[in-house]
């Protein structure tokens, strides 16, 4: 899609960004199968960080912004529904983040067990999963409906805000 906001285009580019993220989190753990990392194993140790790094960014701090200045916008212009369906999927995916960021610090200090590996894989592609329907419903609904609301100067308010932040 073409979005014509600074905003929209942003949250675009960090939708990109999580598509990128999810089919490597689906890769790797694909990958390894059912063989956990090894204590010390340095390649498993920098994707787990990096992925952390991504999930901070494209979870929490996306979320955050979205939760904060968009979804009460939305709400204040009979575009409710929207944000409560998103608002939803954004607690669900920030539980299962959680625990699939809990399990990848843990495997970077030491081997993790059979069991936390199976629970990690089984996490990773859960939360893959969930983050890419959630950035394709918000690609198909949230961003046009944003495209259609914001003025110009609402519009490089919030960028500004965003991009700053």
């Amino acid at each position: 899609m073409d979005f014509q906001r600074q905003t929209t285009r942003r949250l675009h580019q960090e939708h990109d960004e999580t598509f990128d993220l999810c089919a490597r989190i689906e890769r790797t753990l694909s990958a390894r199968g059912r063989s956990a990392p090894a204590g010390g194993d340095e390649t498993w140790r920098a994707f787990a960080r990096r992925t952390e790094r991504e999930l901070d960014h494209a979870v929490m701090r996306h979320f955050e912004f979205e939760e904060r200045e968009l979804f009460p916008l939305l709400e204040a212009n009979s575009e409710g529904a929207i944000a409560q369906l998103l608002l939803e999927e954004h607690d669900q995916i920030r539980e299962c983040a959680r625990e699939f960021r809990s399990l990848l610090g843990l495997s970077c200090e030491t081997a993790i067990e059979q069991a936390q590996w199976t629970r990690l894989s089984a996490l990773g592609a859960e939360l893959a999963e969930r983050l890419v329907g959630h950035a394709q419903k918000e690609e198909m609904a949230l961003l046009p409906a944003l495209d259609d609301l914001l003025a110009d100067e609402q519009d490089s308010e919030l960028f500004s805000g965003y991009v700053l932040d």
